[in-house]
This record gives C-alpha cells, structure tokens and sequence, in this order.
C-alpha cells in the first residue's frame, strides 16, 4: 500500500471538518454510529475538530445486537450525546406500503436510506451538517447504497482505503474490540462486508491501489500480488458496474 504519514494526514483531515463547518456557519455535525470503524473514526476526528458538545451521534438498528452495545461504547468514550432511533418499524411500514415481497437486497436499500433521512431530518432541524463515513475502497468500488449512506454534507475519509482507516483508528485509540471486528451494515442477521463483497479488504485495497493509484496493467497487478488474473477482473467489474453510484443522475444537454 502507499506510503503516507498518518499523523499529517489526521490533522489535515480534522483541519478540514473544522473549515468546512466554519464555512457553513452549522451549530456542530450528525452522524450514524454503526459500532464498527468507520464511523468509530469519523466521530473521533470530529471530536478531536471541534470538541465533543458539537458532535451528536444517531444509533439506528433494525436488529438487537451486538452493534448497539459497540456503538454506545463509541459514544460513552468519546463522551459525545447520542440517540437510540429503532427503524424497524419505520422500515415494516415502507415494505407494507409497497405491497409487495421484496428481496433482502432491496429491503437492506430500505433500511439504510430510512438512516438517512432520519439524520437529514435531525441535521436540518439543529443546523447540523451530516457526516459521511464511507471510505475510499467503498466508494471505488461501490459498496454503498445510492442516496442512502453515499449521501452526506462532507465525507472525511473518502480519501482513505479502508486498511488506512483501521491504521488510523489505532493512533487514535479506538477500542481494538471495534477495529479488528468484521466489517458489517447489520442488514441482516449474519451479514458481513466483505462476504458481500466477495473479497476481503485487504486484499481489495491492494488491487484497487494498484489499478487506480499507481495506474498498473491488470496482469502486472496479478503478477505483483501472486494471484490470478480472475481477481483482477473481478474488481474491475465491481468498479466498472458501481460507476453510476459515483456521478450525477444523467440528464440532456440542451
């Protein structure tokens, strides 16, 4: 993976929250606590860029699990409000409306947008801005739901690979218990990230490093790694088919 200084990178990340809402003259920043790292780290550089009382942290399970509890902890540590909002009956209720079956693909779609919407509906009411937690490998390669948690105000880690991230989360001592967990949207009992993804990180990372940062040919990448060329073009298809997640709904030009 490349070489950066995580200590730069960590201030100008907090640097930039702190410009951004100063630019935007907000009361403080939203954003959904999940328990796992991604949104441990947002919420602890946000912390560290403008204190704890201008943090508030929105827990939204559809399950009782152990998310709950890692996700209090979170906020209990960083010492930042928080609010436990269950949207299962938010989400039941949309399913019911459309009348129809739907599939747990679409139902996890439901979920999170129904997460979005309620942070939007709260940041819009305190003069808060929403903040993203999503990360470069998701964003890359599109593992994130469209207008659900691809939407925000700002996204501080969307320039950091996921291997980065949990590199972060260490020097800012996020709970090790968060940091070395699997990965999970908690969409549905068993879910995992990378089981969905068909690939786990750390190897993801390397590839889409290779191909998108250091603009590698796909068999120098799969001579480089030791792997086959299949998982190669395995992510390129991910990247390749997740590239409307990325732009702007198409329009005509007149």
């Amino acid at each position: 993976m490349r070489q950066i200084n995580y200590d730069t990178v960590i201030k100008k990340i907090v640097n930039f929250i702190r410009r951004k809402i100063k630019e935007s003259k907000v009361k403080g920043v939203i954003l959904g606590i999940s328990g796992g790292v991604d949104s441990a780290t947002t919420a602890c550089l946000a912390v560290k860029a403008l204190g704890k009382e201008k943090v508030f942290g929105l827990i939204m399970p559809y399950y009782k699990n152990q998310e709950i509890k890692d996700a209090i902890l979170v906020c209990n540590n960083l010492g930042i409000k928080y609010k436990i909002i269950n949207i299962k009956n938010i989400v039941n209720e949309f399913e019911k409306t459309l009348d129809f079956k739907i599939d747990k693909i679409t139902k996890g779609n439901l979920m999170v947008r129904s997460r979005m919407v309620i942070l939007y509906g709260i940041a819009n009411a305190k003069n808060y801005l929403v903040l993203g937690t999503s990360n470069k490998t998701e964003f890359l390669v599109g593992y994130f739901t469209k207008w659900g948690d691809g939407a925000s105000d700002i996204a501080p880690l969307l320039s950091l690979y996921k291997t980065e991230v949990r590199k972060i989360a260490k020097i800012l001592e996020v709970p090790e218990k968060i940091i070395s967990k699997k990965p999970s949207a908690g969409l549905w009992k068993g879910q995992t990230d990378e089981d969905e993804l068909g690939i786990e990180y750390d190897l993801l990372d390397k590839i889409l490093y290779r191909l998108i940062d250091l603009k590698m040919k796909r068999e120098d990448v799969a001579k480089d790694l030791g792997i086959t060329l299949d998982r190669i073009l395995y992510v390129e298809n991910l990247v390749k088919r997740s590239k409307h997640k990325r732009k702007l709904p198409a329009f005509p030009k007149i």
